[in-house]
């Protein structure tokens, strides 16, 4: 098994979130998906920040949620690199499956019933708008992806480009919080968690992989402004509310 420099089974993996998308364009109206969402120029600017910022990084494998948001994040990340690197594919990463939006009286409205949706992840029956997918649904696939992900024995450090919601779970799973624990996490988009996975000594010979030990060695960073100055919307808010 490959592992991290100087220990006996630890992997890293740079889950990002895509960079800054507007659900509002023309595209996505007309045909009310939002999968057809695409970077503006504030999101490829956050990804080719976030691509100087790893450039020193020896990364192994790349992998995106397949949708296209993800897809042109890990691309501006990568850079020169996506000529020796193939970028992957891991559909478990997708977003959590909306259900149908309501009608909203303004941009605060949406923005805050989008918030409200982590509020209530631990309920009972929980969905992602009503009529999308359950929470536990969702956590059950993207925990899929992260085993599969381990279980692979060629990498020791990897780029995953993923989602707000997506790395909300991942994140709450890490410290063996409850779904409703997801709501604490903000990710702004094109931002940079550092997770490190410590695998059992068994891996080797027993298959599946068993987490020892999962440390958050960095949250929420945004390389083109770490400090967050100025950056005092919540995400949705940004997203949703934007001049």
């Amino acid at each position: 098994m490959t592992a991290l420099p100087g220990t006996a089974a630890r992997r890293r993996i740079y889950l990002m979130r895509h960079g800054f998308v507007d659900y509002t364009s023309k595209d996505v109206v007309e045909t009310r998906d939002p999968t057809r969402a695409r970077l503006t120029e504030k999101g490829r600017e956050e990804a080719r920040m976030a691509g100087l910022a790893l450039r020193d990084i020896q990364l192994d494998i790349a992998l995106s949620s397949g949708l296209l948001r993800t897809n042109q994040t890990a691309e501006l990340v990568l850079g020169e690199r996506r000529q020796e690197m193939p970028l992957e594919t891991e559909p478990h990463f997708e977003e959590l499956r909306s259900g149908q939006y309501i009608h909203f009286e303004s941009a605060e409205q949406l923005a805050e019933t989008m918030s409200e949706q982590f509020d209530r992840a631990g309920e009972e029956g929980a969905t992602f708008l009503p009529g999308g997918e359950l929470f536990v649904d969702a956590d059950r696939r993207i925990r899929a992806g992260l085993s599969a992900l381990l279980a692979r024995k060629d990498w020791s450090t990897a780029l995953v480009v993923a989602h707000e919601g997506v790395n909300r779970l991942i994140l709450a799973s890490i410290l063996n919080g409850s779904l409703q624990a997801s709501t604490g996490f903000e990710q702004d988009t094109g931002c940079i968690n550092i997770l490190d996975f410590d695998l059992a000594p068994a891996f080797e010979e027993s298959g599946p992989p068993r987490i020892a030990r999962a440390v958050i060695k960095a949250m929420n960073l945004t390389p083109a402004n770490y400090l967050k100055n100025g950056m005092n919307l919540r995400s949705f808010e940004a997203i949703f509310m934007r001049s």
